[in-house]
């Protein structure tokens, strides 16, 4: 589980760095929407992801 959730939070990390880079570059503002968006669904996978290995342990 632990490496899954380093996975996701690399992805996050990746996706926050895209969002400053097109934001300073000045790209269109879907393109940084889908930075954000990636971002977002990564926090939401971690949470997913240590919620669901919490409940496999019986």
């Amino acid at each position: 589980m632990k490496s899954v959730v380093i996975l996701i939070s690399a992805g996050v990390a990746f996706w926050i760095i895209g969002f400053i880079l097109c934001a300073v570059l000045g790209a269109e503002s879907k393109v940084l929407w889908t930075c954000v968006m990636g971002a977002v669904l990564g926090l939401i996978g971690i949470r997913y992801t240590i919620r669901r290995a919490g409940k496999s342990r019986i």
